[in-house]
């Protein structure tokens, strides 16, 4: 029996498919976070924390990252022709057209309404509460996501 075939929680860690993707997601994660403190050199552990496990958008994206990562590993697993493959490509291209598009939208409309938001209440004194501004990827941060996950997932599955 293959290692990565035993049942249960300990098969999945050798599983060379989930390696690739949650290694591609946590490297996008530290690389971000590397150069959010360069690019900040203020920036205290809680930020470098936040940006490592919870912050989105940046270079590179880890939602590129982790879907090529996916599509890669499963097609050299199981090959291009598999119905898993077709779906983690279709799946891939939702998730990168939806960070590249409509989060990126989400996030200039919300920056739009936080400036507006704040100009009422200091011209007119109205209680305004800022939108959360999610920040979305440009197509350089998912070209360089997919670049990550690519590799990372041609190491695992073919080392």
């Amino acid at each position: 029996m293959i290692l990565a075939d035993r049942p249960g929680v300990g098969g999945l860690f050798l599983n060379p498919i989930f390696l690739s993707a949650i290694f591609s997601l946590l490297l996008a994660q530290f690389v971000k976070a590397l150069i959010n403190v360069f690019r900040y050199r203020s920036r205290s552990f809680k930020d470098v924390l936040i940006t490592l496990f919870w912050k989105t958008g940046g270079m590179p994206s880890s939602h590129s990252a982790l879907v090529v990562a996916l599509v890669t590993s499963i097609g050299i697993v199981n090959g291009s022709n598999s119905p898993i493959f077709i779906l983690a490509f279709f799946f891939a291209l939702i998730v990168i057209r939806d960070s590249m598009g409509v989060r990126r939208s989400s996030g200039v409309q919300a920056r739009t309404l936080n400036l507006m938001g704040k100009e009422l209440t200091n011209r007119f004194g109205i209680a305004f509460h800022p939108v959360k501004e999610v920040q979305g990827h440009s197509p350089a941060q998912v070209l360089v996501g997919g670049l990550l996950g690519f590799f990372i997932a041609l190491a695992f599955c073919t080392l």
